[in-house]
């Protein structure tokens, strides 16, 4: 029996030549086939001479072929094999195939001059050769040179490929040819792809894809799609976005689309509008096999698009479209969170604690300012003192941290006015004001009698506040009276004889509370000068 080659030269060289000149998607289509064979896995293996490329041979462990299989199957150029053998699971790990132009096989002579295609199935070997030039010189019909024909052999099945007289001149890089293929087959635990030159192997799997870039929030299609959708159960999806903008040189911006396990459309957005700083960071994949299963071959022959004017395709991009759209502001409010948490570990500042202490008139323009300087990447050190700085300007309360109010004081009203119970803090406040009083004069009086130490007699004021040496400090010293008897006459003696249900009257806004706490303050600050008096009688005294 001869073997025999129908074709048009010119086919062989737009489909095979042209589509399949460079290295990843001409040996992916040959891997494919070894994953279409439900072999295990498939080693690729290339061969050096002083760094100028000899060989590269595909080793598989599939199912193999027979002397029929290749004559009516792989030497038949554009066969679909899911109308011949049906579109159904293989026997040994239920893959569904991924081949079904029947244009793959073309990516041998993108590569090689030379080709040995050796294989056994059934326990019969069969080797022959394909050369370029004799097929392009011969007329519509090419007989394939037979090596070994129907050769008993102590071996299932398996098939090699081994690929000479190559068109590629410069070495091969097997760490970045690995990571070209990573992009092009989704991770399948039951196929094992295995790049080898001399001593070094170099595996391909999902995990290669994304080692370039370090991801900082991830999306799966529990989360983006929703109960009831069309795409429900037909559609798996990995979203990741990374800490930084991806390199274009990476090939990774965008989302990339596959079927069965192989690429069908290179990475992109699915949207007329990629102009958003979000796009920068996005990558991902997605697991679409209904894809496949369509009545119209939706697919390109190079497999690097759909055609998205198809209807259901059409359908299928206007929801793609919807899914980052809504990615895109989940993103921003994940990231505006993080950078939010990143500023409180750097500075050691809660900001959403201080956010929410700020009046609404003040909020807007501190929180547009940090948003502002915390925009870039990362947390400089640079930027941690002009926080802190912005956060002294305008620390948390800042009403009430910018009337100073006295160290007397400060501890005890802080909580209530914390919790928004503005009346409670400013009579605290005169109750501590109050108790300072009975302390240093030793009386037991309260109410505006308290305002009698400071008055003069022919001894002086039980409390100085000074020492009276001139008509001004005299004068503070009488005020310092007349303020105390206001303070008690005018708000603290109302509080005190308010109904029992209504301890604080409800007409001390925080405005009331903040000028209360700023006089009791500033009265506060004038008995430091007593207290230290007292102290100093009390040290000659023992």
């Amino acid at each position: 029996m001869s073997l025999e080659l129908k074709f048009d030269p010119r086919t062989i060289e737009h489909l095979g030549v042209k589509m399949y000149s460079t290295l990843p998607p001409a040996l992916a289509e040959l891997i494919s086939n070894s994953y279409d064979a439900d072999s295990p896995g498939v080693v690729v293996e290339f061969t050096e001479i002083n760094r100028t490329p000899k060989s590269i041979v595909i080793k598989d462990e599939g199912e193999g072929m027979s002397l029929y299989d290749i004559q009516n199957k792989f030497l038949v150029i554009g066969r679909n094999r899911r109308d011949d053998d049906g579109d159904k699971p293989s026997d040994k790990f239920n893959r569904l195939p991924t081949g079904k132009k029947g244009l793959g096989k073309l990516a041998l002579f993108g590569l090689a001059n030379e080709i040995v295609v050796d294989t056994i199935k059934d326990g019969l070997r069969n080797r022959f050769r394909l050369n370029w030039t004799e097929l392009l010189s011969s007329n519509s019909i090419y007989n394939p040179k037979i090596e070994i024909q129907n050769q008993p052999i102590n071996r299932t099945s398996r098939t090699q490929i081994q690929l000479s007289d190559l068109k590629r001149k410069s070495p091969f890089d097997l760490e970045s040819l690995a990571d070209s293929l990573a992009k092009i087959f989704a991770s399948d635990s039951s196929f094992s792809i295995v790049l080898k030159k001399g001593d070094i192997l170099v595996p391909v799997d999902g995990g290669r894809r994304y080692k370039d870039i370090t991801p900082q929030f991830k999306w799966t299609e529990k989360e983006l799609i929703k109960d009831g959708s069309p795409y429900q159960g037909k559609v798996a999806l990995t979203l990741v976005t990374a800490e930084t903008p991806i390199p274009p040189s990476t090939g990774l911006r965008g989302v990339t689309i596959f079927s069965r396990g192989k690429l069908v459309n290179a990475p992109e957005y699915f949207s007329e509008s990629t102009s958003s700083h979000f796009f920068q960071y996005l990558t991902g994949s997605i697991n679409a096999d209904f894809i496949d299963l369509l009545s119209e071959d939706v697919i390109s022959t190079n497999r690097q698009s759909i055609n998205w004017d198809q209807p259901e395709m059409m359908a299928f991009r206007e929801y793609l479209s919807g899914l980052i759209a809504e990615t895109a502001r989940d993103w921003r409010k994940r990231r505006t969170e993080e950078k939010e948490r990143e500023v409180r570990v750097a500075i050691g500042i809660d900001t959403d604690h201080w956010m929410g202490t700020l009046p609404e008139n003040v909020k807007g323009s501190v929180q547009s300012i940090l948003t502002h300087m915390t925009k870039n990447e990362e947390i400089s050190e640079s930027l941690k003192p002009i926080v802190k700085a912005l956060y002294d300007i305008v620390p948390e309360y800042p009403n009430l941290h910018w009337r100073h109010l006295h160290a007397s004081i400060k501890d005890g009203v802080s909580e209530f006015y914390r919790n928004a119970q503005y009346g409670l803090a400013a009579d605290q406040a005169t109750k501590m004001y109050a108790a300072r009083i009975r302390e240093i004069a030793k009386i037991d009086e309260d109410g505006t009698r308290l305002a009698d130490v400071f008055s003069s007699s022919k001894s002086g004021p039980t409390i100085a506040i000074n020492d009276l040496s001139t008509s001004s400090f005299r004068n503070m010293q009488e005020g310092q009276g007349h303020l105390t008897r206001g303070l008690m006459q005018g708000f603290r003696n109302p509080i005190n004889h308010a109904p029992v249900d209504k301890v604080v009257p409800e007409v001390i806004s925080e405005l009331d509370c903040l000028n209360i706490l700023s006089l009791v303050s500033y009265l506060g600050g004038k008995l430091d000068y007593a207290e230290k008096a007292a102290s100093k009688i009390d040290k000659n005294s023992s």
